[in-house]
């Protein structure tokens, strides 16, 4: 399978101007895609709708983006995060129908890393350079306090990687491998009854930087009454501890509805197996038990389709600008403000 480049994201909707350059960007100089509301109010009232007497063309340019968009491929970044063992590999691989033949990892870590992966897939015409990040060793040690350091430092280490790559004289982001992540599956143990300090801690420290989506690890092994009141309990803390997880977006009325009613089932609590049993006259991924089956993707049994249809079929376009727009624009600004460099001066003018 051929090698498949990356979108430059930051300009993919611009129609007639061009990025702008690395010295301008490093001034904080205004550009065409950042305008004050005044101006865009202004350029608005000046603005003339007139009528075309006959056929142009320019209809054909959402085709145009479509095309260019299969013709460069698509490239996401999942970082995954949970304790060994509670199945972050096993989800992976039932999400994508495959498997990614990640070794499994034992539960003696001296410290927490994180492995890269990055695999080339391809879903009809359909090319995705898809990375899975994955957190060797995470809650293993003894003194948990500072595991969630590493993976802040991932993520910051990515983002710097872009920003080097876009103040640059002569840039290449055309054919950038973007490896900003732009989800972090977060897995909670079913065990217990609430989240622990580490879970809070870890999330805390990265919901500035990362869109988090929670999921209940083999929510198999609790009943429906422990599931339901466990995710009430959970959202709670969420709540009370000032952790911000991502949201599925309901400004877009074509998926407002289902969007809305998916954030009222967070977090998912999934079942992951890539093991196919026969139940009926169909063929089926599910877990076998001596007291019975669990189908992956019955949504009477668990949320594994809910977040299949959220996280991929969805809102994976929306995962990437909110990582570009959102948590990269902050972590560029702050970069940019510790260089000394601000927006305006007292003349109202670009300054360093």
């Amino acid at each position: 399978m051929g090698h498949s480049s990356c979108w430059d994201w930051s300009w993919k909707f611009d129609t007639g101007s061009h990025p702008p350059s690395p010295l301008s960007l490093a001034r904080g100089d205004p550009s065409p895609h950042v305008m004050a509301s005044s101006d865009v109010a202004r350029q608005l009232k000046n603005c003339r709708s007139l009528f075309l007497s006959g056929h142009v063309g320019f209809d054909s340019l959402p085709d145009q983006l479509v095309n260019k968009s299969i013709h460069q491929g698509f490239c996401f970044n999942i970082l995954s995060i949970g304790e060994t063992g509670i199945g972050k590999s096993t989800l992976i691989d039932t999400l994508f129908n495959t498997s990614f033949d990640d070794h499994v990892s034992t539960h003696f870590q001296p410290n927490v890393r994180l492995k890269a992966q990055t695999y080339e897939l391809q879903e009809s015409n359909v090319r995705l350079k898809l990375t899975i990040v994955n957190t060797v060793g995470f809650g293993d040690q003894i003194n948990k306090d500072d595991s969630y350091q590493p993976i802040v430092d991932y993520i910051d280490a990515q983002f710097e990687a872009y920003l080097q790559e876009e103040l640059k004289i002569k840039r290449s982001l055309y054919n950038y491998h973007d490896t900003r992540i732009h989800v972090c599956l977060y897995f909670i143990s079913p065990t217990g009854h609430s989240l622990k300090t580490l879970d809070l801690l870890t999330m805390k420290n990265l919901d500035s930087k990362v869109n988090i989506i929670p999921v209940i690890a083999k929510a198999d092994t609790i009943s429906k009454s422990e599931l339901q009141k466990f995710k009430i309990k959970i959202m709670s803390e969420l709540v009370s501890n000032g952790v911000q997880i991502y949201q599925f977006p309901t400004d877009d009325e074509s998926i407002a509805k289902i969007n809305a009613t998916m954030n009222g089932h967070l977090p998912f609590a999934v079942v992951g197996s890539t093991e196919e049993l026969k139940i009926g006259n169909k063929v089926v991924k599910a877990r076998q038990y001596p007291w019975g089956i669990v189908q992956v993707e019955n949504e009477n049994h668990c949320d594994f389709v809910k977040l299949r249809e959220m996280l991929i079929c969805t809102n994976m376009e929306d995962l990437r600008e909110q990582t570009h727009m959102r948590h990269y624009e902050l972590y560029r600004r702050c970069k940019l403000e510790e260089m000394g460099f601000r927006d305006t001066g007292p003349e109202n003018k670009p300054v360093r």
